[in-house]
């Protein structure tokens, strides 16, 4: 046996693994839930659609099982975490998270499948996000290719989220939505879940995580090797000149007390307040918690407060 497949060049555990010989290994995150009609527990449905077939991107969507025929409900689109490296919108967890909100909220969701570092390093995710972006917003006009949006989903309500990386995605595709604009598209709000951002000097308890620290250095620029370090604008948005013009007019920022990435969370916060920005930023901290918890345990008193904020937020438009 060839000693280079076995040996490894980079161990990022529990996430990822990469060896010598080129395969990766992905170590949690790698399951598939089909997408349902039905699904029981929350009455909402899904189905898989296709968005570019090169680049490989797709989504799936949810929506309650009954709108009315003439009904238009908000529109979240929903970018999943897993540092860019692991999970998809269809593993068990991020389905039937989805299907928890779409419920609560009675919204419709789009959540979009990007191409995942090591084997697509960034900006690939950035620039399939936005690829799924400009597909969502091809059905403002009732033309779209998927039915459901065309019918159903209400362009003036349109939202963006996301839980770690995906939290960094969801930033970034609002300054794009800001720089850029996006056609046929209001977009409201933006839900930033315990959002990677990084920054080369510490702020807050950082300065005590030296593990952490190097992790999250290290896992930067495993994903984006092009980068020039952690004060990357596409990770601090500190440093980013357009920070100032997020193309939306609130914004949620969820953190969590155990987490290693929660004084960035309040930092970024901070930043934003102080950008030339004019809208509102408010920030829900979980007592207790660490990264994601909401994800491994969703049923939770605190995963529970944080779902009917997020519905709050959706709803208070």
């Amino acid at each position: 046996m060839d000693s280079s497949s076995t040996e490894i060049a980079h161990d990022f555990s529990p996430l990822i693994k990469v060896y010598k010989d080129g395969h990766v290994e992905r170590l949690i995150g790698t399951d598939f839930a089909p997408p349902s009609l039905d699904d029981p527990k929350t009455n909402a449905r899904s189905h898989d659609v296709v968005i570019s077939q090169e680049p490989p991107v797709s989504a799936r969507i949810f929506a309650p099982k009954i709108i009315h025929p003439h009904r238009k409900l908000p529109l979240l689109v929903y970018f999943h975490g897993g540092g860019f490296v692991i999970e998809t919108p269809f593993t068990a967890q991020y389905h039937n998270y989805l299907n928890s909100v779409v419920s609560a909220a009675n919204i419709i969701a789009v959540s979009v499948h990007y191409r995942r570092a090591p084997e697509h390093p960034l900006p690939a995710a950035f620039e399939d996000s936005w690829t799924s972006l400009k597909w969502v917003a091809s059905h403002s006009g009732g033309n779209g290719s998927d039915e459901l949006l065309n019918r159903h989903a209400d362009f003036e309500k349109v939202f963006f989220s996301g839980d770690s990386a995906g939290g960094n995605i969801a930033h970034q595709m609002a300054i794009r939505a800001g720089t850029e604009g996006l056609s046929g598209v209001n977009l409201e709000g933006i839900v930033l879940v315990h959002p990677f951002f990084w920054g080369a000097e510490p702020v807050g308890s950082e300065k005590r995580e030296a593990g952490e620290r190097s992790m999250a250095d290290d896992l930067w620029r495993f994903v984006c090797p092009t980068t020039e370090g952690s004060d990357d604008p596409m990770l601090n948005p500190a440093k980013d000149p357009n920070l100032g013009r997020l193309g939306c007019r609130k914004m949620l920022v969820c953190v969590a007390e155990k987490d290693g990435l929660k004084d960035r969370g309040w930092y970024y916060k901070e930043v934003v307040e102080k950008s030339e920005w004019k809208g509102v930023v408010e920030v829900m901290e979980a007592m207790d918690e660490g990264h994601v918890f909401h994800l491994f345990n969703p049923t939770c008193e605190n995963a529970a407060a944080m779902l009917n904020k997020i519905v709050s937020f959706i709803s208070n438009t």
